[in-house]
């Protein structure tokens, strides 16, 4: 079967019937190497052919589909239709010219790329791979187009006509009638990467860089990278084929998740009337996310918040009660929840506020949490999309996570959840050391539909360094030995800011500044309120190592992850564990190329 992106049961109610019909003859009739959009928005002009067909041995093909009927035709040309409608003629293009014209800048675009374009032999000059278009008519069969006389505007051989597309039409012969739309065969097979490459030019919102670039438009063909990243075809099918309702994606640590919630968000900003709201439990997190949706002039209709935050800021705009000032933030933090459920409940705080919600890191958040968000949902849409990784819960309680049912807190995701459990972040010899480390503690386990699956995280094959270990007696041996590591790396044409220092606690990190000062090394701290009671913010240089907790670092990537300290498992008290396997797991797996692990 086909790859149809997005899904076809999440377009087919936009689909006119001769569309939906194609969709399932293309998906049925075709092997699974074949690759079809329907209606993508297609480079910088953001063209939108019905359907886009790519085959590795055959080329790209750009179908139009008309449900027109015979009767309705009152005149044709070349390049004009006029159709009898109930309000009098309307006019159309012709679709074969309108298909070309799709398919000619298509090829244009393709072309500006070397890599795609022949450069010896009988196509030199031209794409690695044939290119074409045609037309679908559902409702007109083979005969009434030849007396009608439709050959004349539409080269038959480049029509697909209702009674060629039937449910029981035989697959060759329907794949025979696409191919015969190409006026030229290549005779060479198309490789992943440049099927990838064709992909990377045509849809630049799949394209990955890093975090800081998840919402940035690039449509400069010129600047292509030398190794392209960019969503793999499950993510994208995700990604387009995410409808209205409750949505829940459990992914394992660096599968795209957040990714997913970018694309999701710009897409939405574009259809909903009211606001959309993403939430995280980690400040900084939802620091950087804020700051790449106002670089992408979303912020008027996207808002970010901390969940905390978000409690303060609703309770401020309605005008309720505030809780009474504390030095207990976790008893403040409550009541700033508690306050918001009452304000809720009683009708002061409207519900169902915003068009579309999303949750990046769901298993942060507690069950009432959860309850109280799912009510700010519009019901026009109950567009809720919460994002989930059990292995990186490092707030809720074991006997919590165990308990817990999506539906126990309002979320009707049964039927409508995915699981990614491919790791595109890490390299594998990171991700298999971060594993093993943790093995013992999170094992992968099963649950019904509605449950919170803890799922063994698979590499993608990314080779890399093998990380390295750092044992010494005093952690200020330690720290010398990382501060060498990083200033070789930045010989090597690494940036500072490619860096991390991962840490546990506030003293290694005092520690650790004082040291990398005293060699010149600029330090960046990432979350300001952990540095120390009553200090001024120091000034932040741009290239600076980024020091972070661990708690804080979640949701976060970096090139270069040191990690201070590894903590001897078996030493640790059976109460303590867990919650620090999983801290040191999720600071392990923010290094994308190189992981120093400091051990105790």
């Amino acid at each position: 079967m086909a790859v149809l992106i997005p899904a076809l049961s999440t377009c087919k109610r936009t689909m006119t019937p001769g569309e939906k019909r194609l969709g399932e003859r293309l998906e049925q009739k075709l092997e699974d190497d074949y690759l079809i959009w329907y209606e993508p928005a297609i480079g910088p002009r953001a063209l939108h052919p019905d359907f886009l067909v790519l085959h590795p041995r055959r080329g790209i093909l750009v179908l139009e589909v008309k449900d027109w009927r015979l009767s309705t035709l009152h005149r044709v040309d070349k390049l004009q239709v006029e159709l009898l409608t109930d309000t009098g003629i309307k006019k159309d293009k012709n679709p074969f010219e309108q298909g070309r014209v799709y398919a000619h800048a298509l090829a244009d675009l393709l072309k500006l790329d070397p890599a795609l374009v022949a450069s010896e032999g009988d196509y030199a000059g031209k794409l690695l791979l044939p290119w074409s278009h045609g037309v679908v008519l559902p409702n007109i069969t083979r005969k009434q187009f030849h007396e009608a006389q439709l050959g004349e505007v539409m080269p038959p051989a480049r029509v697909i006509c209702g009674d060629e597309m039937t449910e029981s039409v035989d697959a060759e012969a329907f794949q025979e009638r696409l191919w015969n739309m190409f006026p030229v065969s290549f005779n060479r097979v198309l490789s992943l990467p440049q099927i990838d490459r064709i992909r990377w030019h045509l849809f630049p919102e799949i394209r990955l860089g890093e975090q800081r670039d998840l919402f940035v438009d690039n449509h400069n063909i010129m600047d292509i990278p030398d190794v392209l990243k960019l969503m793999d075809l499950q993510q994208e099918q995700l990604a387009r084929s995410l409808g209205d309702g409750h949505r829940v994606i459990h992914g394992v640590a660096g599968s795209g998740k957040t990714m997913i919630l970018g694309y999701r968000a710009e897409y939405l900003a574009k259809v909903l009337v009211k606001p959309i709201l993403v939430l995280c439990y980690n400040r900084v997190l939802a620091d950087k996310l804020r700051d790449l949706i106002v670089r992408k002039g979303l912020e008027g209709k996207v808002q970010v918040y901390n969940f905390h935050a978000w409690c303060r800021q609703q309770l401020v705009s309605y005008q309720a009660t505030l809780p009474a000032a504390s030095n207990d933030f976790n008893a403040y933090a409550d009541e700033l929840v508690n306050n918001l459920i009452r304000g809720v409940d009683s009708g002061q705080i409207p519900a169902g506020q915003y068009g579309a919600i999303m949750i990046d890191e769901g298993h942060d958040f507690e069950p009432h949490w959860l309850k109280l968000v799912v009510q700010m949902v519009s019901q026009d849409t109950s567009s809720l999309l919460v994002l989930y990784d059990d292995a990186q819960n490092i707030y809720g309680k074991k006997a919590n996570r165990q308990k817990f049912s999506f539906k126990s807190v309002g979320i009707q995701a049964a039927g409508r959840t995915t699981i990614l459990k491919l790791n595109y972040r890490n390299t594998a010899e990171i991700l298999d050391f971060a594993y093993q480390f943790a093995k013992d503690v999170l094992q992968p386990a099963d649950m019904d539909d509605d449950g919170v699956p803890l799922i063994q995280p698979q590499s993608s094959a990314r080779a890399g360094r093998k990380p390295e270990v750092i044992k010494l007696p005093r952690f200020e041996d330690k720290l010398k030995a990382v501060i060498e590591r990083f200033q070789s790396l930045e010989r090597e044409g690494w940036h500072y800011s490619d860096m991390a220092l991962v840490y546990r606690y506030q003293w290694q990190a005092d520690q650790a500044e004082k040291l990398f000062q005293r060699c010149g090394i600029p330090v960046k701290w990432l979350k300001q309120a952990n540095k120390g009671k009553g200090r001024a913010p120091a000034p932040q240089q741009a290239d600076a190592v980024n020091f972070v907790t661990m708690h804080s670092s979640k949701g976060l990537e970096f090139p270069v992850v040191a990690v201070a300290e590894l903590p001897d498992v078996e030493k640790l008290p059976e109460e303590k564990r867990e919650e620090e396997v999983r801290l040191a797991y999720v600071a392990m797996t923010r290094a994308t190329e190189v992981l120093v692990g400091l051990w105790v």
